[in-house]
């Protein structure tokens, strides 16, 4: 059961470019799906209150609709990285249309606010033998994971299960910062905060975790 919370070694063997886990044995928090009027600034406050850095794939398309929040985002001294424009699913699509998306949100992202995104995360994690090539194309670092807390199905109890049995000292934590998430991401992030406390683990800046 441990490959639905950490993707299995032959997969990152296939994908050694691929960032998995962090590479200075600290927790890399990320989130997913962003900016959301719903969640982004109480999510925020959490994170500066507990001194915590996150690496935060947002959409294009959310970018847009909510420059404040991605411009907060980036003020609070957190990283922001791609997550295409509209949540395309890379193996269902073009290459063509991938690298649309992927330079459409990198584009609008360097316009606001005169940033550079380096890291990029496929929507729902997936991936192809092609997408090496287009990582390459993009100038962009893929950003996997080796913790799914499943956050999005809503279920606090799914999310404490995959935490305290999962978690590791080079974990990257994927939770969505979404309104599928909204009435269970606080709590969630408080019980990693917990658990990464009682097992004497520390959180990373992205920069450094990914190195």
């Amino acid at each position: 059961m441990k490959y639905l919370y950490d993707p299995p070694k032959f997969i990152k063997l296939i994908y050694p470019n691929f960032l998995w886990n962090t590479k200075n044995e600290e927790i890399l928090l990320t989130f997913d799906d962003g900016p959301n009027p719903e969640t982004t600034d109480k999510l925020l406050e959490f994170l500066k209150d507990n001194k915590i850095k996150a690496l935060f794939f947002c959409l294009g398309e959310n970018v847009k609709r909510y420059p404040d929040l991605c411009k907060r985002i980036i003020d609070n001294g957190h990283t922001v990285g791609n997550h295409t424009f509209s949540h395309k699913k890379i193996n269902e699509v073009s290459k063509k249309e991938i690298i649309e998306e992927i330079k459409k949100t990198n584009n609008l992202i360097s316009k606001k606010f005169n940033y550079r995104v380096n890291y990029f995360r496929p929507p729902h994690g997936r991936i192809t033998l092609a997408t090496t090539k287009i990582m390459d194309e993009v100038k962009l670092k893929n950003v996997m994971w080796s913790l799914l807390t499943w956050d999005y199905k809503g279920n606090f109890k799914t999310v404490k299960k995959s935490i305290t049995k999962y978690l590791k000292n080079n974990s990257i934590v994927v939770m969505h910062d979404s309104n599928k998430t909204k009435n269970i991401l606080m709590d969630s992030v408080g019980l990693l905060v917990d658990e990464v406390k009682k097992n004497n683990y520390k959180f990373g800046e992205p920069e450094n975790c990914l190195r």
